[in-house]
């Protein structure tokens, strides 16, 4: 019989009975699992700076001792579009640094990364896109003299130079 004064060795139950050998595997486990879970999470808010907008949320299972332990977390991640080019590459690498940032990410962290991915890569294409249409008349002089009046194809759209001349 266990003695319920607390000198009981080993765990108990929140009855005061000492847990069975399989209810102690039980915790160990999910004290296992409650690390795991608050390295993985805080892994997310280290690498987040910028784009977490709130701490971790857990999720918990209560275990055999009464204790409640932490199995599943969440940190929200902005993943909105940002107004210049430039600012969503850098939002981009972020969102996927913080969503890669643990150890073993999740499906949940690689949805989230490819999102991040999107973003860089639509701020990318569209700074390109922009780099293109960013001749000047100087430039375009510049090629005349240079290229000696010959026609310049760019992938946007071909320009005759030799009429700047």
């Amino acid at each position: 019989m266990a003695v319920r004064d607390g000198s009981a060795k080993g765990p108990t139950a929140p009855d005061g009975r000492l847990l069975t050998p399989e209810e102690q595997r039980r915790v160990a486990e999910l004290r296992q699992i409650d690390r795991n879970v608050r390295a993985h999470e805080a892994a997310h808010l280290a690498a987040g700076f910028g784009v977490v907008t709130s701490g971790a949320r857990y999720g918990y299972t209560r275990g055999p001792d009464g204790k409640d332990y932490a199995t599943s977390g969440e940190v929200a991640i902005d993943t909105s579009r940002e107004q210049k080019p430039q600012q969503n590459i850098d939002k981009g690498q972020r969102i996927q640094a913080a969503a890669l940032a643990p150890r073993d990410p999740s499906p949940q962290d690689y949805r989230v990364a490819a999102i991040g991915a999107r973003l860089a890569a639509e701020g990318r294409a569209e700074l390109a896109r922009e780099g293109r249409g960013a001749l000047t008349e100087g430039t375009r002089r510049a090629a005349l003299r240079a290229y000696g009046g010959v026609e310049l194809l760019s992938a946007a759209s071909a320009v005759h130079v030799s009429a700047l001349a």
